[in-house]
């Protein structure tokens, strides 16, 4: 088969390592992290935008490099060709390698902040999707420096609390070996972050199964979604995440 990856970047360095191994012809493009931070229509638009720009007479299959991701890829339309997505949440499955593995992790230890080669790499919005990102489109993209020269050492402080440290609720970073590091300065950093913010840290492997299987055309119903022409990507709220159902016009 010949398949067409759209990945997000954050996953960068494990998609390259799995399509390099996979037995079929994979191109890939990487989208931006950055447009998480857009919010969920805007997201969506633009992975639709890619979806649209492929040449669908050379491929077999689109293959989507993503969770569910806050329902961002949530009415995404396949057009002459299926598309092929994860049965996850959000990226931390495809690094853990399986729906089961994530939810229990998550059970066992609440309040953890994961750390990939990724995230660390790519894992800031930056240009444009930095400027268009729902923080900054609220007010609330400032650094402490710039709300204690606006508002005093003393109101920044609270503002920056209450309002602008999403991890104020974490206690735990977690850094997700998967096997595509060329050293150990990628967990060195992650500890020295976990330390900068009083956390615990721990190092768990990761697993490159779910990535190498979407890659490799191994997709079992209980862990892919094989979406048909014509048809587009639905949220559910039960075990199967997400589900195919017919395109608008078709209703």
């Amino acid at each position: 088969m010949r398949l067409r990856l759209l990945c997000c970047e954050v996953l960068y360095r494990e998609a390259c390592a799995a399509v390099a191994r996979s037995p079929h012809i994979v191109d890939v493009e990487f989208l931006p992290k950055g447009l998480h931070d857009l919010g969920t229509a805007p997201m969506r638009a633009r992975i639709q935008a890619a979806l649209d720009r492929v040449d669908e007479a050379r491929y077999d299959a689109i293959l989507l490099g993503y969770g569910l991701c806050n329902n961002g890829l949530a009415g995404l339309r396949a057009r002459a060709i299926p598309l092929v997505l994860p049965r996850a949440h959000d990226c931390i499955t495809l690094f853990l390698g399986c729906r089961r593995r994530c939810t229990d992790y998550f059970v066992a230890n609440p309040g953890t902040f994961f750390k990939t080669t990724g995230w660390m790499e790519r894992g800031e919005a930056t240009g444009e999707l930095s400027q268009l990102s729902v923080l900054s489109r609220a007010g609330l993209s400032a650094t402490y420096a710039e709300l204690v020269e606006k508002y005093g050492e003393e109101n920044a402080r609270y503002l920056f609390e209450t309002l602008y440290d999403h991890t104020r609720n974490y206690r735990q970073l977690t850094f997700i070996e998967m096997g595509v590091e060329p050293d150990g300065s990628w967990e060195a950093q992650a500890r020295q972050e976990a330390d900068r913010r009083g956390w615990r840290f721990e190092k768990v492997q990761g697993d490159m199964g779910l990535i190498e299987r979407l890659v490799g055309g191994l997709w079992r119903a209980d862990e892919f979604l094989v979406v048909p022409p014509g048809q587009r990507i639905a949220a559910r709220f039960d075990d199967d995440i997400v589900a195919a159902e017919p395109g608008e016009e078709e209703q």
